[in-house]
């Protein structure tokens, strides 16, 4: 019987643990999308107590363990509110032992080996120790502050997610003070400018207008000022997008009659529809399905086009339904544990939008995440038809169409193992950029750490069984790549190939 979380966690043969001890462990992290805030880091925040750190606090914090929590009978205001902290925290304990075969229930214990060196179970017999040490840990230790977790962890990099109307005041504040040595890249999120049905989207208008200096009259001075946020966002270190999509809206059956011709958007139609869609909202109409669906190709084919141009990532998030129960999410507001796996069908739009792109030269290196696994493979194989003829400064490159890490529901071995070996039975797993966090808590970088375990027990079972090499130069240089490499070249390399 092997131990709880011993050294050789989930490595289960000979050549998983030489894998992951010798290529992977000793890897910088380079965090490509997270919800950490800038803020935070350039104020290199120093958290009061563990339930702050691990729960969050003011309805701003882990939406996976909130979620736990309700399972377990807790009631709301120990989960997201703001209740005396350590009746928060055993509130938690109190839930750790009902999540065995939850991923919640390695992390946990993996944050508290990794950030407090606690070895104990947590429960609510261990918890008011474990309570004791760790706050003991946050109030002394230089390494347990923002900056202090960053280099401790070896994060080299991390995406932040933002909105085009956001100043990037403290990414400046940053790079200008040089708390960190981490990179902290903003990545531009502009869904409420696609999300035209939204409440409040006039709104939103004038304050994106009001942040680039400009009045946003019509759709000619909205492409306008995007053109001009992508450059701002640019010139502040951006590298990628990031889209948090239901699924890929694109344009077809009757309701487009006159904008599809020939199976392809009439360019001058599409453009004038979109901007009588756009007046009309301005002027405070909702749009209908139909016209949603024709606003949103239409701005996510113009943002594709102007990433290409500089070279970024674009993410596109898909196939999560939001605000499910729209009491709870009505009162404790967006983000808070009400979301779930979507099933919609992938392949037609998704195909059709990526094609419009490619063949006006304006796809750019394009990230496909889905929460719901049957996409997994339409995903990757749609990808691979898109690979190497890309117009990135006339350059091809390795990689350009990723099947995204799981993500969010999916980010448990199960789900890890399965997005892997689609890819590597689809396409190239050694160019696959590795892990992200998607996170709002500072706590969650062993993550890495289970994805990298995840990634070396599957290699090394291939070894064991003699389905690849026993190569050890060769598979740890992959190993290596995938935990890190292959992400830093990817995001900061705009040019093309060649590695940096």
């Amino acid at each position: 019987m092997k131990p709880f979380i011993d050294r050789d966690f989930l490595l289960p043969g000979e050549c998983a643990a030489r894998l992951y001890h010798e290529a992977a462990a000793g890897e910088p992290v380079f965090d490509y999308h997270c919800h950490l805030k800038a803020e935070d880091i350039a104020l290199n925040r120093r958290f009061s107590n563990l339930a702050v750190l691990w729960l969050g606090e003011n309805r701003y914090g882990d939406h996976y363990k909130w979620r736990a929590m309700r399972a377990n009978g807790i009631d709301e205001e120990l989960v997201s509110g703001n209740a005396d902290p350590y009746d928060r925290f055993m509130a938690w304990a109190a839930t750790v032992p009902a999540l065995m075969g939850n991923p919640l229930y390695h992390w946990t214990h993996l944050e508290l080996q990794r950030y407090f060196d606690i070895y104990e179970h947590l429960n609510p017999a261990s918890a008011p120790a474990i309570w004791k040490a760790a706050n003991e840990k946050l109030e002394k230790e230089e390494g347990l502050s923002v900056c202090g977790i960053l280099k401790k962890f070896r994060v080299y990099a991390l995406g932040t997610t933002d909105d085009p109307a956001d100043s990037l005041e403290w990414h400046r504040k940053l790079r200008g003070e040089g708390k960190t040595e981490t990179m902290v890249l903003p990545s531009f999120r502009p869904d409420n400018v696609i999300n035209i049905e939204k409440p409040g989207f006039p709104q939103y208008i004038a304050r994106l207008g009001k942040a680039a200096g400009r009045s946003i009259g019509s759709f000619e001075d909205l492409l306008l000022v995007l053109k001009e946020r992508v450059d701002f966002f640019d010139r502040e270190g951006c590298c990628s997008s990031d889209h948090g999509l239901e699924y890929i809206p694109w344009p077809t059956g009757t309701e487009t009659d006159g904008i599809i011709v020939s199976g392809k958007p009439d360019e001058a139609a599409w453009e004038d529809e979109a901007g009588r869609i756009f007046a009309a909202a301005l002027a405070g109409k909702v749009p209908g399905a139909a016209e949603s669906e024709l606003w949103k190709s239409k701005i996510l084919v113009c943002l594709a086009g102007l990433y290409a141009e500089k070279g970024w990532a674009m993410q596109l998030h898909l196939s999560a339904i939001r605000n499910v129960n729209s009491g709870a999410a009505g009162l404790l507001g967006p983000d808070t544990g009400y979301d779930a796996v979507h099933d919609y069908s992938v392949s037609a739009k998704l195909s059709g939008f990526l094609d419009y792109c490619n063949s006006r030269g304006a796809l750019p290196k394009t990230i496909l995440y889905s929460l719901n696994p049957k996409d997994f493979y339409p995903l990757a194989s749609i990808m691979g038809c898109f690979q190497g003829n890309a117009a990135l400064r006339g350059k091809a490159l390795p990689g350009k169409m990723q099947l995204g890490s799981s993500w969010w529901f999916l980010d448990h071995i199960d789900g890890m193992e399965a997005q892997m070996r689609i890819l590597a039975n689809t396409g190239l797993l050694s160019r696959f950029i590795g892990m992200l966090t998607d996170s709002r808590s500072f706590l969650s970088y062993p993550r890495h750490e289970y994805f990298r375990r995840i990634l070396c027990r599957i290699l090394g079972a291939w070894m064991e069984e003699g389905e690849i090499p026993a190569d050890y130069e060769t598979v740890e240089a992959m190993v290596r790549d995938i935990s890190f490499g292959n992400a830093k070249n990817y995001f900061l390399n705009k040019g093309g190939c060649s590695k940096i």
